[in-house]
């Protein structure tokens, strides 16, 4: 008899958890939606839910998966705040496989030279924990201009 309440438990914080994570998709989802509108942007939606705005081609190689990128970079968040950016004269190294899930499907989408700005739902950012000063289920934009793939 225990374990049948045990399964039922389990059974329910699964389903709560797929739908509080199904509804937050949606929220951040519209709050993507209505800002675009509010600045008279489009943008391309990815299947994951990533939208990304490319605004110079680059025509150099395009990053992997595995790969080194070198890139200039701002992190701000919907309502306009900046929380991370990169010096004018500076760049930052990572790599692509280290970043959260947005960067990884976004940045790939880029050649070197190219310039993009990505809009990343909480889902493909940093979730409901949040990071430093970015609030948990935040939605994060991103202008990003690829320097080099290593």
């Amino acid at each position: 008899m225990r374990m049948k309440y045990l399964s039922l438990f389990v059974a329910t914080i699964l389903l709560f958890s797929c739908s509080a994570k199904s509804n937050q998709s949606e929220i951040d989802d519209q709050l993507i939606k209505n800002y675009l509108v509010s600045k008279q942007l489009t943008a391309t939606k990815d299947a994951s839910g990533l939208y990304y705005i490319t605004t110079a081609v680059g025509t150099g190689a395009a990053p992997t998966a595995t790969s080194s990128v070198e890139i200039k970079y701002k992190g701000s968040l919907i309502n306009g705040t900046v929380f991370d950016q990169t010096a004018t004269d500076k760049t930052a190294t990572f790599a692509l496989s280290g970043l959260i899930t947005g960067w990884m499907i976004g940045i790939p989408l880029m050649k070197v030279g190219g310039k993009a700005t990505f809009f990343i739902p909480s889902g493909l950012g940093y979730g409901s924990s949040g990071q430093g000063s970015i609030p948990p289920n935040t939605v994060l934009i991103f202008d990003i201009e690829l320097i080099s793939v290593k």
